[in-house]
């Protein structure tokens, strides 16, 4: 599995170069069987890195692109009738993939958006009293700017909840910036992208990743610091049950990676931030009258929570 995640990045990296840590989230996220948000200003690669990791994969995708005058029909599919079998045939929407794209998630309409909360938890859509199960594996990769304003609408707390975790691409450093001036001067980097893991070993991975071992002191780690989220001063709300869950599968995962069949301490660390900071409210105290992205300040909370709360001694193999 390890091998096979290194070629996955490798294979991404010819496409998003300079940003070896956000590759190896978004990997995380898809062999958790969770779901990603990339939040970041335009023009740093985050539909490029949705689109590389796609491709470097064996399944199905399908691209969303979220307007206002997008539909939950759209997303979900609808009933239409059938005049030569006198009866209404179902036609599935853009969310029947393995691997769905939503750019510029925050664009749609809250109704729209409202429609992926059941396709994102329960893996399944209703329409018209019938319920229709997506196929697995099933991961949205969503994006969104989190600056601009107009004619945007911001993500419930409900659905937020949902992504496993939440990335940040970054401005590309000078070396990086000057090589993408070159390879990108006569040709899509995308066209050289091919898939170099097939569907059956995508999920033979995930398999492996939920069979990773997490002792209870890893475990009772990661309660420990999401409760904490729960009291502190500064935050209005604090990250629910199913935090706690995805950040011991996003570890799971991560520790699979790495060549382990057993969860570290360092792992609930690494991830802590991205998987806790999107579900986080802070209190108006703290935000005071500036009308900004809150995201940086969240993430600096869950440092401090992670700094105060003590690491498990003896946690890191098996009991």
């Amino acid at each position: 599995m390890a091998e096979a995640g290194r070629a996955i990045v490798r294979n991404v990296e010819t496409v998003i170069a300079g940003k070896h840590s956000a590759v190896v989230t978004a990997l995380t996220v898809l062999l958790a069987e969770g779901h990603l948000l990339i939040e970041d200003v335009p023009g740093v690669g985050k539909t490029m890195l949705a689109k590389a990791l796609a491709r470097s994969v064996d399944c199905s995708v399908s691209r969303i692109q979220f307007t206002p005058d997008l539909l939950p029909s759209d997303v979900t599919g609808v009933s239409v009738f059938n005049q030569v079998d006198r009866r209404f045939e179902f036609k599935p929407g853009a969310i029947f993939a393995n691997i769905v794209i939503g750019d510029e998630i925050n664009r749609a309409s809250p109704k729209t958006q409202s429609a992926l909360l059941e396709c994102m938890e329960e893996r399944q859509v209703t329409v018209d009293g019938a319920t229709y199960l997506l196929p697995l594996p099933f991961t949205v990769v969503a994006t969104q700017n989190p600056i601009e304003m107009e004619g945007t609408y911001a993500l419930p707390e409900a659905q937020r909840d949902r992504f496993m975790a939440r990335i940040s691409m970054g401005y590309p450093d000078t070396t990086s910036e000057l090589a993408m001036l070159d390879s990108r001067d006569t040709s899509s980097p995308l066209a050289g992208i091919d898939a170099v893991v097939t569907g059956a070993q995508l999920r033979a991975m995930m398999t492996a990743a939920r069979g990773v071992f997490a002792s209870s002191a890893v475990k009772q780690y990661a309660v420990d610091i999401v409760r904490a989220t729960r009291s502190d001063k500064d935050l209005r709300l604090g990250a629910s049950p199913r935090a706690t869950l995805q950040l011991i599968r996003a570890a799971k995962a991560q520790s699979a990676l790495q060549g382990r069949d057993f969860v570290l301490p360092d792992d609930i660390d690494a991830l802590a931030v991205a998987v806790l900071g999107h579900r986080l409210v802070a209190s108006s105290r703290v935000l005071g009258h500036q009308h900004q992205d809150s995201s940086p300040l969240l993430e600096d909370i869950v440092r401090r929570i992670l700094a105060a709360t003590p690491v498990p001694l003896g946690a890191s193999g098996r009991p």
